[in-house]
């Protein structure tokens, strides 16, 4: 049918009419309310999604995929959903997708202790399940506990200790959490074990490369100069800047984007280009108009309100195993989707924002990663609430899966609170988390209902605060999909 085939196809707003006039002729058709929720879901109206879900699972209610569409639409709009995921597992009973889905809606829901249990059950039943030690490492680490969050792979590599696919997911934790001193001896015991393997040797040449052991990381990268995989490719950039080798740096850049345009590589391109004085960065970065700064004060709802809404759903007791807030916590899941008014206003309020940002970018420059040729619609790779606390800051980072990016300012330390005029300020342009001495593009004075909006591609970070509350809501902007 016409509605199905627009959903394959990407086409989720010709979607609706169609789907909408079948649903009109057959309102019993279970599937065709399925259908509906997908669409609603992939818009972004979680609303209208929920409500077709509810139908479809009134009028087939053992059908497995159903309930686990509908569970999973109810937990993305910030509703109870546990229950309804233990329904969608007694209908799918082998699928551990949905256990730590469950997982998540009991973590939503307040229940993190027994989210844990739930993991570690299936885990004492499954050792080798990768996906459930990573899950429930992420979860412990974000709970504060950073030093016994590893040991169900311990105990996994009891059972299967020959596995290199648990070896390497073990080690890949130490890196996302930058742990990289944890990380070393856990490659020399799977190479003991395991024997010689790829993986073993770039999270090596990664780690002595972070912990600026750089003669030990030029032996590792040089034998490993043959591999092509986008995140070792960042992993080299990464090294070359921090050595120092700006010309290998800018040559690896520019054939890195050469073949993937909306690549990994951009940001540390511009690095080199600033630093060899390569007036390029300016074609890159330099243009005032590709940041933008926004008061959305009188568009958004009060702010003591939104301030309070999205406390409540910061549930973690610390930052997130790999992320950029140091001194904080961020949201789960996808901000945006969140049926509350509070989000539906603050949702439209950056839409028409972001809206009026793209319209006043400059013409499409080719091979440009932010000025391109179709920028419409406009929809969210993801959004989500940051709180951060005394002290608390955000690393130098680029958002490698978003178009724009941006800091949106709801609640702020009081100034008796900032141990300097900066403190708290927004710093774009800036990578001095490796080592880079450069002063920033741009630094911006945060305010209750700015909006900033930047190129994803850019180096952007905080500075640090003393005492008081800095709490943000943060989103990438989806880049448009090209004609081919």
């Amino acid at each position: 049918m016409a509605g199905a085939a627009a959903l394959q196809q990407g086409a989720q707003r010709e979607a609706v009419a169609p789907i909408s006039a079948a649903l009109h002729a057959h309102p019993e058709n279970a599937r065709l309310w399925q259908l509906a929720g997908l669409i609603h879901r992939d818009l972004e109206d979680l609303t209208s999604s929920v409500q077709a879900f509810e139908q479809a699972s009134k009028l087939w209610p053992e059908d497995a995929m159903i309930a686990h569409g509908h569970a999973c639409v109810r937990f993305e709009a910030g509703l109870p959903a546990s229950q309804s995921f233990n329904l969608a597992m007694r209908l799918a009973p082998a699928s551990r997708s949905i256990l730590l889905q469950h997982a998540a809606a009991l973590i939503g829901e307040g229940q993190q202790a027994a989210a844990v249990d739930e993991i570690n059950r299936e885990l004492v039943r499954n050792p080798g399940w990768i996906q459930g030690h990573v899950a429930l490492a992420k979860v412990r680490w974000a709970a504060g506990d950073h030093q016994h969050f590893i040991d169900s792979f311990e105990r996994g590599l009891l059972a299967a200790p020959r596995d290199p696919a648990l070896w390497r997911a073990y080690v890949d934790v130490f890196l996302r959490g930058e742990q990289y001193e944890r990380a070393l001896p856990i490659i020399e015991r799977a190479r003991a074990v395991v024997g010689a393997h790829l993986a073993f040797d770039v999270a090596e040449a990664t780690s002595r490369s972070e912990l600026g052991e750089m003669e030990a990381a030029s032996r590792l990268f040089e034998a490993l100069a043959n591999v092509q995989d986008p995140a070792f490719t960042e992993h080299r950039l990464r090294f070359l800047l921090r050595a120092g080798r700006l010309e290998e740096l800018a040559a690896a850049g520019e054939e890195s984007v050469a073949r993937e345009p909306f690549g990994r590589a951009w940001p540390y391109l511009s690095i080199a280009w600033r630093l060899l004085g390569d007036r390029r960065w300016e074609w890159l970065e330099g243009d005032p108009s590709l940041v933008g700064v926004y008061d959305l004060s009188a568009e958004l709802p009060p702010l003591d309100a939104l301030a309070d809404r999205l406390r409540a759903i910061h549930l973690a007791a610390n930052q997130p195993l790999d992320q950029s807030v140091r001194g904080g916590t961020q949201t789960e899941g996808h901000l945006f989707q969140r049926i509350e008014p509070e989000i539906r206003m603050l949702r439209k309020a950056v839409v028409e924002a972001v809206e009026r940002h793209v319209a006043q970018l400059p013409p499409a420059r080719a091979g440009h990663p932010l000025l391109i040729a179709r920028r419409s619609p406009i929809g969210f790779a993801g959004s989500w609430s940051v709180r951060l606390t005394g002290g608390g800051r955000h690393i130098d980072h680029v958002h490698p899966e978003g178009w724009l990016s941006s800091a949106l300012y709801i609640a702020l330390p009081a100034s008796s609170e900032r141990n300097a005029p900066d403190a708290g300020w927004l710093t774009l342009g800036q990578a001095a988390h490796l080592g880079v001495d450069l002063p920033p593009i741009r630094t911006i004075e945060p305010k209750p209902g700015r909006l900033v909006l930047f190129p994803s591609t850019m180096w952007h970070g905080t500075r640090p605060f003393d005492a008081g509350e800095r709490l943000t809501v943060a989103f990438d902007v989806k880049r448009p999909a090209q004609a081919s």
